[in-house]
């Protein structure tokens, strides 16, 4: 093998562990919503105002680019864990110049959440509950949140979308101050 086959394989080994850890740690691995709950998703956003949109897991940054890209006047700020996701992301975001989004590598449940319009989260059940947690203990100022697939639990979402794909996937909206314990 040469020496570069031996790079390659080498940077493809660490790239998977880091992955296999993150997920393991993190209880998901970094995936991706449909073409079609983006969608959703961005006609759901672009009805929370003209503030600040937070995304709870960016992952590869598949949602945080185009809505940036889409709604230069607003600030998108995305926080991802796992290392080569929010690596690629931050690579990315500097190769389009996108002034307008900030990639944190923080865990959103320590961090104080700023001022937003909105926050969109792609997680799952058990995260669910603990950004639930999370709103209820803080009380972020923060107006609405849209979840792919997940409902927040024991609250009644403003809006459903059900997406038209085999699992007929929901796309929920909230009003954060009308989430109660």
């Amino acid at each position: 093998m040469s020496a570069f086959g031996i790079l390659l394989f080498t940077i493809a080994l660490v790239v998977a562990i880091s992955l296999i850890y993150s997920t393991v740690k993190l209880g998901i691995s970094p995936m991706p919503s449909s073409s079609k709950a983006y969608g959703s998703m961005m006609a759901l956003v672009k009805e929370t105002g003209k503030g600040t949109i937070i995304d709870l897991g960016s992952g590869w940054g598949n949602f945080v680019f185009p809505i940036a890209r889409q709604m230069p006047e607003r600030q998108v700020i995305g926080y991802e864990l796992s290392l080569f996701p929010w690596l690629i992301s931050t690579i990315i975001k500097n190769a389009f110049c996108l002034h307008n989004l900030t990639l944190y590598r923080k865990n959103f449940y320590h961090e104080k959440l700023p001022d937003a319009s909105v926050i969109v989260c792609y997680l799952y059940p058990q995260a669910m509950n603990k950004v639930k947690r999370k709103l209820l203990t803080e009380r972020p100022n923060v107006d609405f949140l849209i979840s792919n697939n997940f409902a927040l639990p024991f609250a009644q979402a403003s809006k459903k979308i059900q997406l038209s794909d085999f699992y007929k996937s929901p796309v929920y909206l909230y009003h954060i101050a009308k989430i109660t314990a």
